[in-house]
Order: C-alpha cells, then sequence, then structure tokens
C-alpha cells in the first residue's frame, strides 16, 4: 500500500490504520526494549571489560563472538550544574580577570510560558529575538459516538 492508496481509503479505514500503527509501534517498542535487555544481559559483562582493557569508561569497542563482530556503543552524556558553572564564571571575571566566553558557551533561554504571561511592554523588548518554528503537524482520527 503506498501513500496515494492510503490517502484515498474511506476515513473509517483510515482510522481503524492509525489505530493499528499506533498498535504496532507499542509493540515494536516493547520489542525492542526486550532484545536491547538481552543484548545487554549477554554482552554488557564483556564489553565493559573491553573498554575498561582500553582505559574508557564510555565509547565504541568491537569485540568477536563467533562468526560476528560484536559494536558496543556506550555514550556519554555529560551534565553540568548550571549554579556551580555560573559560580565558576564569576571566578574567572572577577579574579582571573579573564573572558569567561574562552571557557564556557552560554546561552540564554526564556520560557515561552512566562514570555505569554509578561506584561505587554516586556514581550515587545523580546520580540526580535524571538524566533517561532514549528513542529511536525499531527493528526487524530476519532469516529464519533454512534458510529
Amino acid at each position: 500500500m503506498d501513500i496515494d492508496d492510503i490517502v484515498s481509503l474511506p476515513v473509517e479505514e483510515l482510522a481503524a490504520l492509525q489505530e493499528d500503527v499506533n498498535k504496532w509501534r507499542i509493540e515494536t517498542n516493547q520489542w525492542k526494549g526486550i532484545v536491547e535487555s538481552a543484548l545487554e544481559i549477554r554482552f554488557g559483562q564483556r564489553a565493559r571489560g573491553v573498554r575498561s582493557s582500553c582505559g574508557k569508561i564510555t565509547g565504541t569497542v568491537h569485540f568477536d563472538d563467533g562468526p560476528v563482530t560484536i559494536t558496543a556503543n556506550l555514550p556519554k552524556r555529560v551534565k553540568w550544574d548550571q549554579q556551580k558553572l555560573a559560580s565558576i564564571t564569576e571566578t574567572i571575571r572577577n579574579e582571573w580577570g579573564e573572558d569567561p566566553a574562552q571557557y564556557v558557551k552560554t546561552e540564554l533561554k526564556v520560557s515561552e510560558t512566562a514570555y505569554t504571561s509578561w506584561p505587554d511592554v516586556i514581550r515587545k523588548l523580546f520580540e526580535p529575538a524571538r524566533t517561532l518554528e514549528t513542529g511536525k503537524p499531527s493528526y487524530r482520527i476519532e469516529l464519533k459516538e454512534g458510529r
């Protein structure tokens, strides 16, 4: 079935197809979780050992298991304490006389909920810095009661 076939389906069949796809997605995600857990149980300890022997905590390692090569990746996810970073940048600026921008990238964010509740005069000040982008549209078809 291609997109033209789907577009021309009666709306009731389109609703049923959408429901089926949602069920398949849920089932696929459940199976994905099961398979990923099985892979971790089977290869996790070995991957950690190979990483350790390479002096690594994270990253990609390769090892053989019979006729196949296993590629095991453990991504690095670093989180920085924002309050501590603010304190550090002040130390760099005030005590060392250096520009913290040489060491730290600063990103300012504005809560959209806060922005929409501000007085007009404040919102107008921020408007030139605000760009509205949209996400991917979504649609849900629900059959009306009694049909």
